[in-house]
């Protein structure tokens, strides 16, 4: 059975280091089961992502989708961020290593941004509760100060829209998040 942690830094956010079983032909585990997140609602959309080592994505956050992400092959650093008004937690930022050697996912529920940068080359995948929807896809700066994210890689390369992502001071009016924020 896989160990659900909550996470002591960001409130809501929680890991799963599942318990994986292998032999000679290779390994198996359980990746996702949504009982084990408190928070978790039908998980409704997959998607994978494919990042050369050096990448940084993010980072990004939503009003109204919560992400379940796992690293099936390389090694991902994951930076989470509390932008919650109103959360115990907010303004806190926390930074784990999803990878193919620990099998570890993580739940990051609505208004808690989130990035990751590929420590080497990766493939990162996410279960969402909510389709896309453009309107719910913000961002913050990847590199804000106030954030203090130690991303690990020495010339990040990101995309034209991270680049172009308000500082948390910036970010506008009724695009900030708040604790029980959901549809």
């Amino acid at each position: 059975m896989a160990k659900t942690v909550a996470s002591t830094v960001i409130g809501d956010v929680w890991t799963v280091e599942p318990d994986v079983h292998g032999d000679d032909r290779g390994r198996f585990y359980e990746t996702y089961r949504r009982s084990w997140f408190p928070l978790g609602r039908e998980m409704i959309q997959s998607n994978r992502s494919d990042k050369t080592a050096g990448s940084v994505v993010g980072l990004h956050y939503h009003l109204h989708q919560a992400d379940y992400w796992l690293c099936p092959r390389g090694i991902a650093r994951v930076v989470l961020h509390d932008l919650r008004e109103g959360s115990p937690t907010d303004s806190n930022t926390e930074i784990l290593e999803l990878s193919e050697d620990n099998a570890r996912g993580v739940f990051i529920p609505p208004g808690v941004a989130h990035g990751f940068a590929a420590l080497s080359d990766l493939t990162l995948t996410y279960l969402v509760d909510s389709y896309y929807n453009p309107d719910d896809e913000l961002g913050v700066a990847w590199d804000d100060p106030t954030i203090g994210a130690h991303w690990g890689v020495a010339d990040p390369v990101l995309s034209i829209r991270d680049q172009s992502n308000p500082l948390r001071r910036d970010i506008p009016a009724g695009r900030r998040p708040y604790i029980g924020l959901r549809r």
